[in-house]
């Protein structure tokens, strides 16, 4: 339970970023250098080389993929399970989010060799 309220709380943080970054850059312009568009190439890879951002969305996917699989398995544990099938269903999402995790964490440190590389 505590690190399902800590996962929720580094989403907000994360999340607010995320929305401040992308869906606010007319009032505000963070992290958006080129003029335009949040995902315009020159932004999206200005902040795709930056090692914060990189770390961010990993951090955004742990929490997002932690908090959203711990209270689907919490609302399925409530339909009274058989304790097989709330182990099955462990070990189900747990299989499932690590990879998730392991591809988006690959997306991020990709899209961040690619554009060092550039």
């Amino acid at each position: 339970w505590a690190w399902f309220v800590i996962a929720g709380m580094v989403i907000f943080v994360l999340g607010g970023l995320h929305m401040v970054s992308m869906h606010m850059n007319a009032i505000f312009g963070l992290f958006n250098p080129a003029s335009g568009s949040p995902v315009a190439w020159e932004n999206v890879s200005w902040r795709s080389g930056h090692l914060f951002f990189t770390v961010t969305y990993i951090l955004l996917l742990a929490a997002v993929l932690y908090h959203g699989f711990y209270g689907l398995r919490t609302i399925l544990f409530e339909l009274g399970l058989s304790r097989e099938r709330e182990r099955f269903v462990t070990k189900f999402l747990w299989c499932l989010g690590m990879v998730i995790f392991v591809i988006g964490t690959y997306a991020a440190i990709a899209a961040k060799s690619a554009t060092t590389a550039l």
